[in-house]
């Protein structure tokens, strides 16, 4: 039985309500709601008036935060959904425009810790990684349907590894392959070599995960959403956890900071474009080594905030 008393403390919580530029009154939208713990911190500091829509695809994570939200319960609202439908969840509540957006992109240790849906090969469970119960496909069916040229090339989109296909052949000798465990230890046994310190699987799991998810969409579409969310000066801060989520977020800034979209040959400009956004930390923010060394899975999260200006 999850015990929903032991919430898990958010990564850069202090930064995150310091960059967001967090006020009384404001309103401001958490597309990660997770286990509450970001929204909690901004709930605090924007009182009296403060307000937070909180949005998750997971139900328990809805359900938890509810609970450890209950004394904001006046100023709190909470969507059971896609992070890429929070245009028209804020729409539909008249919550627009708001002073600020969240977006933790990491899996919560909610779902890596307690839920049975096989995010992680620490503890045995089928083979599923659906954030909302509702998708059709899963893990499952990658896994042991898809084609290995399918698979090995998913594997390589979603996660960078140099030995996506030596992974997808593995996988294919060994089907079915029924639980989270079984498929790391499938993975462990081809041998693989590994340039970071972390199990062979570790980037196999990153990549269904994203594809189950539809991940790289659902981001793009909440991106191209925020802007017309923000208030002129509302901020947007995005937490990553590996170099495909940030490499996104980077295009988004340079496409919104760009003060030209004319060819490069035209002499002068003519397409009367200006920057929408700009860059409040030109550097990402990391967690310190002291939060690192309390919560060892913030180590590879970059923050990066924009402002919206026009």
């Amino acid at each position: 039985m999850m015990n929903i008393k032991r919430y898990h403390y958010p990564v850069m919580v202090t930064e995150v309500v310091e960059n967001l530029s967090v006020v009384q009154g404001g309103r401001y939208i958490d597309g990660t709601l997770g286990e509450g713990g970001h929204t909690e911190a901004i709930l605090e500091v924007s009182q009296p008036g403060g307000q937070v829509l909180g949005i998750d695809a997971d139900h328990e994570a809805i359900i938890i935060s509810k609970k450890r939200l209950d004394k904001f319960s006046d100023c709190s609202f909470f969507s059971n959904s896609k992070f890429s439908e929070m245009k028209d969840i804020a729409t539909e509540i008249n919550f627009i425009p708001v002073h600020g957006i969240l977006l933790d992109l990491g899996i919560s240790s909610l779902q890596l810790d307690f839920e049975d849906r096989g995010f992680s090969f620490s503890r045995d469970s089928k083979l599923d990684m659906r954030f909302s119960l509702d998708a059709e496909l899963n893990a499952s069916k990658i896994v042991n349907d898809y084609p290995e040229k399918s698979l090995s090339d998913l594997i390589y989109k979603y996660s960078e590894d140099p030995n996506s296909r030596r992974i997808a052949s593995v996988i294919c000798q060994n089907r079915p392959i029924f639980s989270s465990i079984e498929l790391a230890t499938i993975i462990e046994s081809a041998n693989l070599k590994v340039r970071r310190k972390h199990h062979p699987a570790t980037l196999t799991f990153q990549a269904l995960r994203i594809a189950v998810n539809d991940e790289i969409k659902e981001l793009e579409t909440t991106l191209d959403d925020s802007l017309s969310l923000l208030g002129i000066g509302g901020r947007l801060a995005v937490i990553t956890y590996h170099s495909l989520e940030d490499r996104i977020i980077k295009n988004f800034i340079k496409r919104g900071t760009s003060k030209c979209d004319c060819p490069p040959l035209n002499l002068e400009c003519t397409c009367s474009i200006n920057p929408s956004i700009k860059i409040i930390n030109k550097k990402p923010i990391t967690p310190s080594s002291t939060e690192i060394s309390s919560n060892p899975r913030s180590r590879s999260a970059k923050m990066r905030v924009i402002e919206r200006i026009i």
